[in-house]
């Protein structure tokens, strides 16, 4: 088929810039799922698909997966990918965050950021005529979500009807889960620690999003209330990046959130253990609960680069 057929039965998104997760719509979430299973069975259908399209990656954070995923995502559309190190910088730092993105509109189609701020990325969407797309941020992480999400589709079926259940920080990617579980009809758990529980702003909107779909939140300090009769078991790091000197703190507040094979046990026997990695045997997940069948932390690792294609697809086509 014609690289112009193809583009022409891409949905693209309505919102211009990806700053967080709600900046997609419900319907076009569903739609890049959708869309991330086609480019998955595929892919030399949308091999040409964003030729001469191309993207700045601005990274102020170390990455393995998301840069991978995003320059191979683009490079296998057809199009390329300039990679930009902030090393001990931020973006900013050496000339104002309208500079830079009004430099880049002229020369590239989409702009990929990975930084320390929220407000970061914010500014780079304010100032920049061209798609600004979160690749991690303290607030949110929406292309993760999005992999897990596809990757919990492919393992059941369908996702309304299922819970979810992440145990220890409420971080970044708690806060993406929970705004994107409330809308696709995910029951969700959050167990955090006294003192770590997520975002107040974002869980009362995620309660909102789920009221409206008839699904649930539970927020709690107890991790077995919250992977009672759960499909899926997520952890993340107890300390992020840019969190480092927190560590040794953390990992006394956290020592009863670490999913064990025991915790796992309280899950829905089919349960499926989920982590966005790296990942630290021994403090947040034991050794053999990673390592078991039941350990789909790979299966997520290469959905990025489906669903990272499906974004840019719908984003950049």
């Amino acid at each position: 088929m014609a690289t112009s057929t193809i583009i022409g039965q891409i949905n693209r998104v309505a919102a211009p810039h990806l700053a967080t997760d709600l900046d997609l719509t419900t319907e076009e979430v569903v739609t890049l799922l959708d869309l991330a299973g086609r480019v998955k069975r595929s892919p030399r259908r949308y091999s040409h698909a964003l030729a001469g399209r191309y993207l700045a990656l601005l990274f102020e954070k170390p990455s393995l997966r998301t840069r991978m995923t995003f320059e191979l995502a683009i490079k296998q559309l057809g199009g390329d990918a300039v990679f930009t190190e902030y090393k001990d910088q931020k973006i900013g730092d050496r000339e104002p965050i309208q500079d830079v993105a009004r430099n880049l509109e002229r020369w590239v189609q989409g702009i990929v950021a990975r930084t320390y701020e929220q407000q970061t990325i914010e500014e780079l969407a304010r100032w920049a005529a061209i798609p600004v797309i979160n690749a991690l941020s303290d607030l949110y992480h929406p292309c993760q979500a999005l992999a897990d999400f596809f990757t919990l589709q492919e393992r059941f079926g369908a996702l309304p009807g299922l819970k979810a259940a992440f145990v220890g920080d409420g971080n970044n990617v708690a806060h993406s889960l929970m705004l994107n579980a409330a809308r696709l009809g995910v029951d969700m758990a959050v167990a955090a620690p006294e003192g770590f529980q997520p975002n107040p702003e974002i869980v009362s909107t995620a309660r909102g999003l789920a009221e409206a779909s008839g699904c649930s939140l539970l927020l709690t300090s107890d991790p077995l209330e919250a992977v009672e009769d759960a499909h899926a078991v997520y952890t993340d790091v107890w300390a992020s990046m840019g969190r480092e000197k927190e560590a040794r703190a953390r990992r006394r507040a956290f020592a009863s959130h670490q999913v064990t094979s025991k915790l796992m046990a309280a899950a829905r026997p089919e349960a499926v253990f989920m982590h966005c990695l790296p990942a630290h045997r021994g403090e947040e997940v034991a050794a053999e609960v990673i390592e078991s069948p039941a350990s789909i932390v790979f299966d997520q690792a290469e959905n990025r680069l489906h669903a990272q294609k499906a974004l840019l697809l719908m984003m950049l086509s």
